[in-house]
């Protein structure tokens, strides 16, 4: 398992691929948020605004303050024009929203600023990024292609390595999607015109007679058989069918049958079913699915059209980057080894007791049973997706994709900091309605998770910085 390494794309679109070498030829929840302990302080975009600094912390803060004011000021006077009531004199709530806009349209020009620049700080970007990105545009698709190390740091690089990794994708799929049929087809193409063009030469001589070798056989048994290999994968191929059915049945942009939803579906199926065929020890498995539709929603609603057009091959080169954080969870061989998934619920273990040892000793020792695999080992191997709507997601996977020390770092602190958020609930119930509880989570605001998270202490022996 790779940690803390950057693959290489698009020379092997990252080590995942087995066998391949470079061949020629709507929102977080009701607010049901939980007071626990002290939380974070939120950090500001501001901070980090690289080159655009004030010459002292305090006039930076007055200019901020200033810039705030005369936003809030130009948005009543708006507001006014047109009859309505500035937000000032109303509600709570309305001045909240006028204070969020105007937040998110700062870290809006802070990371703009970040990824125009020629050079661009990655560190800085993730600092600014853990605090979520504003929804619409191009930002999101931009900077996660960024975080998982898809698009490189020069943007001088990033065209090259788009169009290299888009045709590698293409490759791919002529190679290992095409059916039997298909590829005979553009073989006797070839062929044809070959011997066309022999016979514009004057070449003379009889017809050839071409002879349907052993593993072209729609019979053959043997393993190298293109035909062996093609029935090998229709099981799967149908498997990965039903699941992308159920992929968020209430959203039109994965389900129903319309010509939007269907080619949706197609391209998340060409991803999957290429991740399979190149990964013969781990092929699919079920919930694969749900990881790789964040990836896809967002770089197919990507405002730049040409981004939009070649999502499928950017969402399979970023799904294979973040799974090779964690595809040994999927790999059942190595359950009880230092890398697959019966280690890391151990580890979420001990970051519990650690963080509340009276929740844990409830947790391990009054329901009679562990409770972690019934429930944890979904959170961790689907990442989250499949215990909040896709917005939530979204906002959770920002802080995941740009915690320095990786997606699984932070993903146990998120595990974690959801057991804690429910604790008054889960000591007070017995093993059945806790395992309920975990199974179903319950509505929670979204930013409160996350910064009891950011809160976690990992300072157990086995947890620190092992990534």
């Amino acid at each position: 398992m790779l940690k803390g390494k950057k693959l290489n794309l698009p020379d092997r679109l990252g080590s995942l691929l087995a066998g391949f070498e470079d061949k020629d030829g709507d929102s977080g929840g009701s607010g049901s948020a939980l007071d626990l302990g002290e939380e974070l302080e939120i950090i500001q975009p501001n901070r980090f605004r690289s080159g655009r600094e004030s010459e002292s912390d305090d006039e930076d803060g007055e200019v901020q303050e200033e810039a705030m004011v005369k936003r809030k000021l130009e948005v009543d006077e708006e507001l006014e024009h047109h009859g309505r009531q500035p937000r000032h004199q109303k509600d709570g709530s309305d001045h909240i929203s006028v204070v969020k806009t105007i937040e998110d349209d700062e870290k809006r020009s802070d990371i703009e600023y970040e990824i125009s620049q020629k050079m661009i700080n990655v560190g800085k970007l993730q600092r600014i990024v853990g605090t979520g990105l504003p929804d619409g545009g191009n930002l999101r698709p931009t900077v996660w292609k960024l975080l998982l190390g898809y698009l490189p740091p020069s943007r001088d690089l990033w065209e090259k390595e788009l169009i290299e990794n888009r045709q590698k994708y293409a490759k791919l799929k002529e190679e290992l999607l095409l059916t039997p049929s298909e590829l005979a087809r553009i073989k006797e193409e070839a062929l044809h015109s070959n011997e066309h063009n022999n016979a514009d030469s004057g070449t003379d001589g009889p017809l050839i007679r071409h002879e349907i070798s052993h593993e072209d056989h729609p019979l053959s048994l043997g393993k190298a058989s293109v035909w062996h290999q093609y029935f090998e994968h229709i099981d799967i191929a149908e498997q990965i069918d039903r699941d992308l059915q159920r992929t968020h049945p209430e959203m039109k942009f994965f389900s129903g049958e319309s010509s939007f939803s269907r080619r949706h579906r197609e391209s998340m199926r060409n991803i999957l079913l290429l991740f399979s065929k190149l990964n013969p020890a781990i092929r699919y498995v079920q919930g694969m699915n749900e990881v790789l539709a964040p990836i896809y929603y967002v770089f197919s609603t990507d405002t730049d059209v040409q981004n939009a057009s070649n999502a499928e091959a950017d969402s399979f080169a970023c799904f294979v980057l973040l799974l090779s954080d964690s595809v040994d969870h999927f790999c059942e061989q190595l359950d009880n080894s230092s890398v697959g998934i019966l280690f890391t619920l151990s580890r979420l273990a001990e970051l519990l007791k650690a963080n509340d040892e009276e929740l844990w000793r409830h947790l391990e020792f009054t329901t009679k049973a562990s409770l972690m695999e019934y429930y944890a080992f979904r959170w961790i191997t689907l990442l989250l997706t499949q215990e909040f709507n896709l917005q939530s997601i979204l906002r959770i996977w920002d802080s995941l994709l740009s915690n320095p020390f990786g997606v699984q770092e932070m993903l146990l602190r998120v595990c974690c900091a959801m057991l804690l958020c429910a604790k008054s609930r889960l000591l007070s119930g017995d093993f059945a309605a806790n395992l309920r509880l975990l199974q179903h989570y319950p509505d929670i605001d979204i930013e409160h998770l996350l910064k009891v998270a950011q809160d976690i202490s990992p300072d157990t022996s086995s947890f620190c910085l092992t990534l």
